[in-house]
């Protein structure tokens, strides 16, 4: 019956079974014109040859293997020597081989997922520049016409530093959301959770932004009547601002007598899900998984006529997840969206 190595042993095995055959040949022919005929010696011989023989191999190749390997590892920055014990040594080339392969692998997925970040990176500082560039240039574009001469006239004078100062505060508007933005990235806000009812903040809201939404027509409305409270836990400042942020989303790509509807459902027996609802330009299947990123507008150029500092929706999904809940995003181009976030009940 055959003796079945392991891999890690084969090579070993196999060569110094080579050698001991050799060995052993010329042990036969010394004996032989020797005219020894003490087989025990001969026997012990083999023996003796073979685990020798089978010690030296395997442990100058483990050696000569996990040397090597180590040198790559120090010269190759890309690898962790910490990561590479001597243990994990074999003398076998498919599992040596498949363990390069693997880390190729992961080493490429990194480098993949590194080249998207980097391009998300270049886009993100793009957009910035262009969002903080155009008030900036607006504000300076007003100052220097007042200073060439416009200021001795009154009436220029009030209406150029009133553009300005609207151009102000859009960059104040820009900064303070990436400064919130920021602060939620890092887990630097810190939430402070209450009961509240969810729809008397929302007809507060509506009742905010009615003349908003007048100017297109569009209703504000809850899909039936809320006669009873609905009890929530989280924090009411910060979800005011995502509900805000929704609505107003929906009012700025709502369509002319359009409706934005909101809707809260009992979803499991600790959770509710808040729909805001809107029959407005929708979003194209393409934009979906990425409304959710700073500065990225679908429309760029509806978008901007629009206003907006374009971090709305970022900061709406990093308060949502903040208060460790999920939010989802449903949209037809041409017939509408719904944007909908999960909500602990109030205990």
């Amino acid at each position: 019956m055959a003796v079945i190595f392991k891999k890690t042993y084969r090579f070993a095995a196999i060569t110094s079974g080579a050698i001991t055959f050799f060995l052993a040949l010329a042990m036969g022919v010394f004996f032989f014109f020797s005219k020894v005929n003490n087989y025990w010696y001969f026997g012990a011989f083999v023996v003796i040859s073979y685990v020798v023989c089978f010690l030296i191999i395997q442990y100058r190749v483990e050696r000569m293997i996990y040397t090597r390997i180590q040198k790559i590892y120090d010269d190759v920055t890309l690898l962790d020597k910490t990561s590479f014990a001597k243990p994990q040594i074999t003398t076998d080339m498919k599992t040596l081989t498949r363990e390069v392969e693997r880390f190729a692998q992961n080493k490429k997925l990194e480098i993949e997922t590194l080249k998207v970040r980097e391009n998300y990176r270049k886009e993100f500082i793009g957009n910035i520049s262009h969002e903080l560039k155009t008030p900036l240039f607006t504000v300076q574009g007003y100052i220097l016409t007042l200073l060439d001469g416009a200021m001795k006239d009154k009436s220029v004078r009030k209406k150029y530093l009133q553009r300005a100062s609207k151009g102000v505060e859009r960059l104040i508007y820009i900064i303070k959301d990436l400064d919130m933005i920021t602060k939620l990235e890092v887990g630097d806000l810190n939430l402070v959770k209450e009961n509240f009812d969810i729809i008397k903040l929302l007809k507060t809201i509506f009742d905010l932004y009615e003349m908003k939404a007048a100017r297109k027509n569009i209703t504000l409305t809850f899909d039936i009547d809320y006669e009873e409270k609905v009890m929530v836990n989280g924090d009411k400042e910060k979800i005011e601002q995502v509900l805000s942020n929704l609505i107003i989303n929906s009012i700025k790509y709502g369509k002319q007598n359009g409706t934005v509807e909101v809707s809260i459902e009992n979803l499991i027996r600790n959770k509710v899900i808040i729909r805001v609802t809107d029959n407005g330009e929708g979003i194209a299947r393409e934009h979906i998984p990425r409304v959710f990123e700073r500065f990225y507008r679908v429309d760029k150029s509806g978008s901007r006529k629009e206003g907006g500092s374009g971090l709305g929706l970022a900061i709406v999904k990093h308060i949502v997840e903040a208060h460790n809940e999920k939010i989802y995003i449903e949209s037809q181009l041409g017939v509408g969206s719904e944007f909908s976030f999960t909500l602990e009940k109030a205990k």
